[in-house]
């Protein structure tokens, strides 16, 4: 899948990077802990986020993510944008909630980031 489709799919704004939108996705994360990216994201995926700050682009750029996608209808202001273009990274808004824009994009084939962990026998909880 690449960025138009997912452009497409998220019903999402572009605020840079238009020339990029042929990019290919290859996997998805999402987190509005700049510090979860770093550690759990591989090159080449996208990021879905909630954070619409100068720390988030530079960890895009960091962790060699394809793109971002900024949440929940919010906004980047002009030095968000301005970086972005600067690191050559597409930032696009969808008026999606994160956990819907993921499902949409799971379900669409785009895999996460990080391997499943399964429960120990001994961590698991019931509720009752």
């Amino acid at each position: 899948m690449v960025l138009s489709d997912v452009q497409s799919l998220l019903q999402c704004e572009v605020f840079s990077g238009i020339k990029f939108l042929d990019r290919r996705v290859m996997y998805g994360c999402a987190s509005d802990l700049m510090s979860d990216v770093l550690a759990f994201s591989q090159s080449g995926a996208l990021l879905l986020t909630g954070l619409v700050n100068l720390q988030t682009i530079q960890t895009a750029h960091i962790a060699e993510l394809n793109g971002i996608i900024i949440v929940r209808g919010k906004k980047p202001d002009q030095r968000v944008i301005d970086s972005a273009n600067a690191k050559g990274i597409p930032l696009l808004g969808t008026p999606y909630s994160m956990y819907e824009a993921c499902g949409i994009l799971y379900r669409a084939g785009i895999p996460s980031t990080m391997k499943c962990v399964e429960p120990s026998a001994s961590s698991t909880t019931t509720h009752e």
